[in-house]
């Protein structure tokens, strides 16, 4: 009898252990499942996006959205403007999915700091400048044109605020910058996906796309900000374990 009151609670300890070991188990994998089933598409979608660029720099006038616009592009402000910021765009979503890969920043972080400071010099100079001057002539209404310069404008000050944060080694303020940066960033992305979605479901194509624009913008805004709630709280549960 006395054995079992010496061994019993070993055995229960050992049982608790097992089932604590392997709900951490079942809580790492669904949290990668889950990684994996946000970052697949967004790497996906970021390429795609990348490699239909590439074309325009044919400098061909035989796409839809120059034909359109044929007026604008006799402007050499206008054209230069407009290769410059694809050309800068397609670098920052590049840039972009290297800064947030954590197996980069463990393995090299001299990789994340080039890729970092390559991604804000061009965000800064040349992506939300021509952006903004964009902005002026950009299609649907006055407030459609005033979203463009609103992001033109959040994506100059998120990643200003993101350089400015890391120089004073405020890790935690950097990343909450340069998520709300890269959201910006990704509006290209997300508006091409929606702007497919509702064509397909036959959508009048002004509609299609100011409703895509909206969605794309607000949308990754408050994406942004509940990534950075979550990861908050996950910091602070930290502490308190």
């Amino acid at each position: 009898m006395e054995s079992i009151f010496l061994w019993h609670p070993t055995r229960i300890t050992q049982t608790n252990c097992m089932q604590n070991t392997r709900q951490i188990t079942l809580q790492n994998s669904a949290k990668v499942l889950f990684q994996m089933l946000f970052w697949i598409p967004v790497a996906g979608f970021s390429l795609l996006l990348i490699y239909n660029t590439l074309p325009y720099f044919r400098f061909s006038k035989d796409f839809s959205f120059i034909e359109e616009r044929s007026f604008l592009f006799q402007s050499s402000l206008y054209n230069t403007s407009f290769y410059i910021h694809i050309a800068a765009g397609a670098l920052c979503i590049g840039t972009a999915l290297i800064q947030f890969s954590r197996y980069i920043l463990k393995k090299s972080k001299a990789i994340h700091r080039i890729s970092g400071k390559i991604y804000v010099a061009v965000v800064l100079f040349l992506g939300a400048p021509t952006g903004l001057y964009m902005s002026f002539f950009a299609k649907g209404s006055f407030w459609e044109r005033a979203l463009f310069m609103f992001m033109a404008a959040w994506w100059f000050i998120t990643t200003l605020y993101g350089l400015s944060t890391i120089h004073k080694k405020n890790v935690i303020a950097h990343k909450v910058w340069m998520i709300r940066s890269y959201a910006m960033a990704m509006t290209a992305v997300s508006f091409r996906v929606f702007h497919i979605m509702f064509y397909l479901f036959g959508w009048d194509a002004l509609e299609n796309y100011e409703l895509s624009l909206w969605i794309s913008v607000v949308g990754n805004m408050l994406f942004a900000e509940w990534v950075i709630y979550r990861q908050s709280k996950n910091y602070l549960r930290s502490f308190a374990v």
